[in-house]
Formats: structure tokens, sequence, C-alpha cells
């Protein structure tokens, strides 16, 4: 399983396009579509991406940080509000 994930980069593309909406960036899904469609996502094409964004190097250094295996979301509290 971790090989499987490890290889779903795009798991990613959620954290990337909140972070790109949060600093008004044009068509985040545009622009994360145009990335991914036809082709697969690695670890270089995804960092790359996220250089050539127009947003401050501290949310750059944030989402450069993930990785699929460390990508939650909001599973966490979802899953709390859940068990409550």
């Amino acid at each position: 399983m971790l090989a499987d994930l490890d290889d779903a980069w795009e798991v990613l593309g959620e954290a990337v396009q909140t972070v790109m909406r949060r600093y008004g960036v044009p068509e985040p899904y545009e622009k994360l579509k145009a990335l991914t469609r036809g082709r697969r996502l690695d670890a270089n094409a995804l960092q790359e991406f996220i250089q050539s964004l127009d947003i401050p190097d501290d949310a750059k250094d944030r989402l450069a940080a993930l990785t699929p295996q460390t990508y939650t979301g909001y599973a966490a509290d979802l899953a709390a509000k859940i068990s409550d």
C-alpha cells in the first residue's frame, strides 16, 4: 500500500488548490487540471509546479514538505467529530 501511495502525488492536489485559493491565485482548479490531465504526477513535477506559484515562500515551503504519506487533510478532524 505504501508503494501505491508513494506513486499518488495527485492526492496533494487538494492541499495545493486550497493554498492557491487562499492567496488568490486565479483559476486554481484549472491550473491543477492542466498539470495532471493525461499524465502521471510525480514528486518532481509537483515540486516544480509549487515553486512556480505566485504565493509566499513560506506557503511554498509548507506545500513542498508534504508527501502522499503525510497529507491527511481534514481526516483526523472529521473522524473526531464522528466519534463524539
